[in-house]
């Protein structure tokens, strides 16, 4: 099981996305996650994973874990922002780490 934190730029993100059907899914998502099932994820580098899901442009949140029982939302995109989307992901994960130093 994991508790689920998310950062500011994830919950504008989130708060912004238009695609109502793809906002159902993720929420849909983020409760399975919770339950300790992640789904079709694949790992990124540098402590960052990708959750991809298969409805609109193909959305994908970009997360890391710390411990085993938290899991970070850092940022959201789709597949045409993955690239940008990747690397500002490990710059923000850098950042939460070295705060907590």
């Amino acid at each position: 099981m994991f508790s689920i934190e998310k950062t500011e730029t994830f919950s504008k993100w989130y708060a912004n996305l238009k695609d109502n059907q793809a906002k159902q899914r993720i929420f849909s998502r983020l409760l399975r996650v919770e339950l300790g099932n992640l789904g079709d994820v694949k790992n990124i580098g540098d402590g960052i994973s990708e959750m991809r899901f298969d409805v609109g442009p193909g959305y994908r949140l970009y997360y890391a874990i710390r411990g085993q029982v938290v899991i970070i939302l850092l940022c959201g995109g789709d597949k045409s922002t993955q690239r940008r989307d990747i690397e500002k992901a490990k710059e923000m994960w850098r950042a939460i780490q070295n705060e907590n130093k």
